[in-house]
């Protein structure tokens, strides 16, 4: 998590959406770094307005707007399954190197979630506790320039980004069924992403 004061601005690290990148760029340029560990590093929504906005607005009578990348929720488990197949997991209790992808999707839809497939939700992550606000400034992950230019319009920087914890390239394929179970069990995370710019 990123804190601009001066411009009165709050960027989240929602994982596996290229904000450590955004990070990596920006970080002379916070006047606030939140970069471990990375349960605070990946502070959500609900943490933020418990923790960090009363101090903000109670100690420096400032109101921060907010700012978050989200990415397409197949895709966003797609990266995740991804990841947890690089060479260093195999043999490890989180990887997904014996696993499909179909069965992954499959185990993040149970409750409790197999450790594997236990990656977070971006909907959790996003979601604003009862009676506050969403958050200010929502980009697609597929419209990462438009993120880009609304930072170095809002901060007067100039970004070039360097690409940081990279999945492997693979094909993936999710079965229609599976793909239509899943949209219905987690329509929620699709409504946010698609209210995003």
């Amino acid at each position: 998590m990123l804190v601009f004061f001066k411009e009165r601005l709050v960027l989240f690290s929602v994982p596996k959406t290229g904000t450590t990148a955004l990070q990596t760029a920006l970080r002379d340029r916070a006047e606030i770094v939140i970069a471990n560990p990375p349960e605070l590093k990946h502070t959500p929504l609900y943490r933020y307005n418990q923790f960090f906005k009363p101090m903000f607005s109670e100690v420096s009578s400032v109101e921060m707007e907010t700012m978050a990348v989200v990415r397409e929720p197949i895709d966003w488990l797609g990266s995740w399954y991804r990841y947890r197949r690089r060479q260093y997991m195999k043999g490890r209790p989180n990887s997904t190197h014996e696993v499909s992808f179909d069965d992954f999707v499959l185990a993040y839809m149970k409750a409790p979630r197999p450790g594997f497939a236990n990656v977070g939700s971006q909907e959790r992550f996003l979601r604003p506790p009862t009676g506050s606000a969403p958050v200010t400034h929502l980009f697609k992950y597929d419209s990462l320039p438009l993120a880009i230019q609304y930072l170095e319009g809002r901060l007067s920087v100039k970004l070039t980004l360097e690409r940081e914890n990279l999945s492997p390239e693979m094909t993936l394929y999710l079965s229609p069924e599976i793909e239509r179970k899943f949209r219905q069990h987690h329509a929620r995370d699709f409504e946010i992403y698609n209210s995003a710019s």
